[in-house]
């Protein structure tokens, strides 16, 4: 086994044994920020202008820089991730702290992504760094204005029923499928309760397979929503091109 998945599965290990124990322990040593931008967003859950005018909440962020760009185009989206209670500060060094090891990691496993969009490691780091850095510059603010908030799946959130028109969550749920299938049915249905719809991308697993969670949530959620597998226009992982879609059904 590679040391790059080596170390994400022992992530999500870590993850579920805290999601077990029901506990708020969320320690920074822990995580390797890597944030996507706008544009990988859009591509990802093929947002459309119609999208854009919605209210949108994000689970599982990180440092990405999708809020802070849409909220210079003034849109609404509300980020939650576990994350956010750290500082600034914290935030940055652990940036510092992992980047290189991140892309050390991606430079050995360089056959497992397609190298289309982005056309190499270096590419690739100038990408992630730079939304990085636009989240960090925003950071603040959006905790001003409460746009980055601090939360853990599959915790109940503090929103309304129904209140988002549109849930995302990239590269968290189905993809670490060892969290388990009742944490992952509990996180989704939070989603749906505040969510009229819900976009989650990839629907592989970390060995870039179908998860073994993806069937179940199907047959779970089937019954009360309109669930679909849908193309996406970003792929990175190979064959990582498809979303669950889960919808409320119109009576």
């Amino acid at each position: 086994m590679d040391r790059y998945l080596k170390r994400q599965i022992e992530l999500g290990k870590k993850l579920q044994e805290l999601s077990k124990k029901k506990i708020m322990a969320f320690e920074l040593k822990n995580v390797v920020p890597w944030g996507r931008n706008l544009e990988e967003y859009t591509k990802i859950f093929k947002l459309t202008d119609a999208d854009f005018n919605n209210r949108i909440i994000s689970f599982g962020d990180g440092p990405a820089s999708f809020n802070s760009e849409m909220a210079k185009l003034n849109k609404t989206v509300v980020s939650l991730d576990p994350i956010y209670q750290f500082t600034k500060a914290e935030l940055n060094q652990r940036i510092d702290e992992t980047k290189e090891t991140v892309l050390e990691q991606m430079r050995t496993n360089q056959e497992k992504f397609v190298w289309k969009n982005i056309k190499n490691v270096d590419e690739l780091e100038q990408i992630r760094m730079k939304a990085m850095s636009v989240f960090i510059d925003d950071y603040e603010k959006g905790k001003e204005q409460q746009r980055y908030i601090y939360h853990e799946l599959p915790n109940k959130t503090k929103y309304d029923t129904s209140e988002f028109d549109l849930g995302l969550s990239s590269h968290f749920l189905i993809l670490y499928s060892q969290l388990g299938l009742d944490f992952h049915i509990k996180s989704i249905s939070e989603m749906l309760r505040i969510c009229k719809e819900i976009r989650i991308f990839p629907i592989l697993n970390l060995n870039a397979t179908k998860s073994e969670v993806l069937e179940d949530i199907i047959t779970h959620f089937s019954t009360d929503f309109n669930v679909t597998i849908e193309s996406s226009d970003y792929e990175f992982q190979k064959d990582g091109n498809k979303m669950l879609v889960i919808k409320r059904k119109i009576n």
